[in-house]
C-alpha cells in the first residue's frame, strides 16, 4: 500500500469522488470501477449506517485505492474511520476540537471552509489544504478566485454542486488542486450495479482539466 503524504492529497486526480454507500457489498466493485477509471482517491461519506463497513471493505479489498472518510464531524468518527482503514479525512466544517482530533489521527485531512476568516484561522494553525463547501452556494469560482490574491498559500478541493460542465472552471483556478463530486456515480447505475458505466464516467472525470480537455 502506497503512502499518501498530506501535501499530495489534492494532486492524486482532478476529481475526488464523493460516495454514499448503503450496501457494503457494493463497496469493492464500486471502488474497483473508480480506480480502473483513473480516480484512485475515494471519499466514502459517513452518512449511512454501514459507511465504516464500506471503508473497511475497500481498504481490505482494493489496496490500490486511497479510501477516505467524508462528512466527519466528531472526534469519535475520526477514530472510528481511521480504525476502519480510512487514509484521509474530510469534514464539511471544523471546530478546534475536531481539528485537533484530525491532526492527531496521523492521516491527511481536508477541513471544510466557506469564508475567508475560516481560511485564515486554518492557515494560522498550519493547515494549507482545505475543502471549500458548499462550493456553488458559497460563491463558486468567483469566490475562490478572490481568495487566491490575499491567501495564495491556501489550496482547495471545492465540493458541492459541481458537475462535469463546471469542474474545468474550478480546475483552472490557481488555488484549486481537485474538485469533489458524485456525478460519476449516478443513482441508477449504482442501483443496477452497472460498474462498467461507473468506470466510463470515472475515466471521463479523470481526463478533466482546466478548459475541459484531457490532461
Amino acid at each position: 500500500m502506497s503512502s499518501v503524504p498530506p501535501s499530495s492529497l489534492l494532486d492524486l486526480a482532478p476529481v475526488l469522488p464523493v460516495v454514499v454507500i448503503d450496501d457494503p457489498a457494493d463497496a469493492v466493485p464500486l471502488a474497483r470501477a473508480l480506480v480502473a477509471g483513473g480516480l484512485p482517491a475515494i471519499e466514502v461519506t459517513l452518512r449511512t449506517p454501514r459507511a465504516l463497513d464500506a471503508i473497511r471493505a475497500i481498504a481490505d479489498g482494493v489496496p490500490e485505492a486511497v479510501v477516505g472518510a467524508g462528512t466527519v464531524i466528531a472526534p469519535a468518527q475520526v477514530k472510528a474511520a481511521v480504525g476502519a482503514g480510512a487514509r484521509f479525512l474530510v469534514s464539511p466544517g471544523w471546530t478546534d476540537v475536531l481539528l485537533n482530533a484530525m491532526w492527531g489521527a496521523g492521516v491527511p485531512f481536508l477541513p471544510g471552509v466557506s469564508t475567508a476568516s475560516e481560511v485564515v484561522a486554518l492557515l494560522e494553525r498550519g493547515v494549507r489544504e482545505m475543502k471549500f463547501f458548499p462550493a456553488q452556494a458559497a460563491g463558486g469560482t468567483a469566490y475562490l478566485r478572490s481568495l487566491s490574491g490575499p491567501l495564495p498559500q491556501a489550496r482547495f478541493c471545492p465540493t458541492g454542486g459541481i458537475g462535469p460542465d463546471s469542474a474545468p472552471e474550478y480546475l483552472a483556478l490557481p488555488n484549486v488542486g481537485c474538485v469533489g463530486g458524485s456525478w460519476m456515480l449516478p443513482a441508477d447505475a449504482v442501483a443496477a450495479r452497472d460498474w462498467a458505466r461507473v468506470e466510463a464516467l470515472a475515466r471521463a472525470a479523470a481526463g478533466l482539466s482546466a478548459g475541459g480537455t484531457c490532461r
